[in-house]
């Protein structure tokens, strides 16, 4: 049994040695949402493009309205989307809309609040004293031409896209999605939808992870539910190897039982695996292992709760690594309260921020136990060492889920 950060460790560096597998294509923006960028955006052009009044007013020169009030003829209109006046005339205003091209010759935008219009709209009077730069928004302001918008690597959200948009970018270079397939195993599972049955459980996972993998930005193949039954089980998995998926899960399976077959079926598979069983709660018995020239495995243990953790904590990571995303960073957090764990775990329990800042960690921790996952927005990560932890200990707290980019 290894701790969580050498299984990390060993989870990363083989994904990064398959990461040249997930390919880089190009789409349009509009399909880019929840893609990674596979190389640094710039922008195309300045934004704003040009000088822009940011308030309905009158544009001039600031000199000209230096001592308020101050009297000036109205040269003209411009609206948004007008083309610029680029022939400076002087010793006016213009009368401009917000977004409008600021007039040759003018540097600032006195606001329709702060001027009072005379002789039926030909002559404005401005009240206040004027500064250069005034309610303008200058050319470049907000991205120069070339500017970083986002590096490589980075998960597209629809603020990128805003961004990307407002730049002139119409096509994006991405990462392949990465095809993540899954079998389920058990005698005792069954489908939503169908007859219980006596001693029958429900397949609750698998929904879990098809909703939760998608969301990731995978792509997601359920070849279905397959009894303790290593023959059957080995010839799915070679058809589903075969497809070339990237990343193949199996859930249950894989603690002591006498029916737990996954690792024997798998060394019989000709698989490497590199690990089985680290020391953290919930879902001590996970197992990672690799098929050359095939998919990085995973076996989640079948506790749905332990199917949670195991997707959070080894396949997202695992999902990052092939994708060329950087690693994500804990937030920092205290406890509300003491709390008892088991010596040597690394304990992943589900937990809430309350409003001081601190975070709960909620009754029903057991891996069988979904309720309590219904009224958690965080995990609470306690560290190996130790029985105990004191309130206002500080941990390691992550999102329950990987939130949107």
């Amino acid at each position: 049994m290894i701790r969580h950060e050498a299984a990390l460790a060993q989870i990363v560096s083989a994904a990064a040695a398959r990461s040249a597998d997930v390919s880089d294509e190009t789409v349009a923006l509009s399909d880019a949402l929840g893609r990674v960028s596979a190389a640094a955006l710039d922008s195309r052009e300045d934004i704003p493009p040009f000088d822009n009044c940011a308030m309905d007013g009158y544009a001039l020169a600031a000199a000209k309205a230096a001592r308020a009030p101050a009297r000036l003829p109205v040269l003209g209109v411009v609206m948004a989307g007008d083309a610029p006046r680029c022939a400076v005339r002087t010793g006016g205003a213009w009368r401009v809309m917000t977004g409008a091209a600021l007039p040759a010759g003018c540097d600032a935008v006195v606001p329709v609040e702060r001027a009072r219009a005379l002789d039926g709209g030909a002559a404005v009077e401005i009240l206040d004293c004027v500064e250069p730069g005034d309610y303008v928004r200058a050319r470049g302001r907000d991205f120069a031409a070339g500017a970083r918008i986002c590096p490589s690597g980075t998960r597209l959200g629809a603020r990128h896209l805003l961004a990307l948009a407002a730049a002139g970018v119409a096509r994006v270079p991405v990462r392949r999605r990465p095809r993540v397939a899954l079998i389920a195993t058990g005698r005792e599972l069954v489908a939503p939808g169908k007859d219980l049955g006596p001693g029958r459980v429900r397949d609750a996972s698998s929904s879990y992870l098809a909703a939760a993998v998608s969301q990731l930005g995978a792509d997601f193949e359920f070849h279905g539910i397959v009894a303790d039954e290593p023959a059957r089980f080995g010839a799915l998995f070679e058809k589903v190897a075969a497809r070339g998926v990237d990343v193949l899960l199996t859930t249950g399976a894989v603690s002591m039982g006498d029916a737990d077959f996954i690792p024997a079926a798998l060394d019989a598979l000709g698989a490497e695996i590199l690990f089985h069983k680290v020391a953290l709660r919930p879902g001590k018995p996970i197992l990672f292992a690799r098929l050359e020239n095939g998919p990085l495995i995973f076996g989640l243990p079948g506790n749905p709760v332990s199917t949670v953790v195991g997707l959070r904590f080894f396949v997202e990571p695992c999902l990052r690594a092939l994708l060329g995303r950087p690693a994500e960073s804990p937030l920092r957090a205290r406890l509300s309260a003491d709390v008892t764990k088991p010596e040597g775990l690394r304990c992943f329990f589900k937990a809430r921020r309350l409003d001081d800042g601190r975070v709960e960690i909620l009754p029903g921790q057991a891996s069988f136990q979904i309720h309590s996952l219904l009224s958690a927005d965080c995990w609470a990560v306690l560290p190996e060492d130790g029985d105990a932890l004191k309130a206002d200990a500080e941990i390691d707290a992550y999102p329950l889920a990987e939130s949107p980019a």
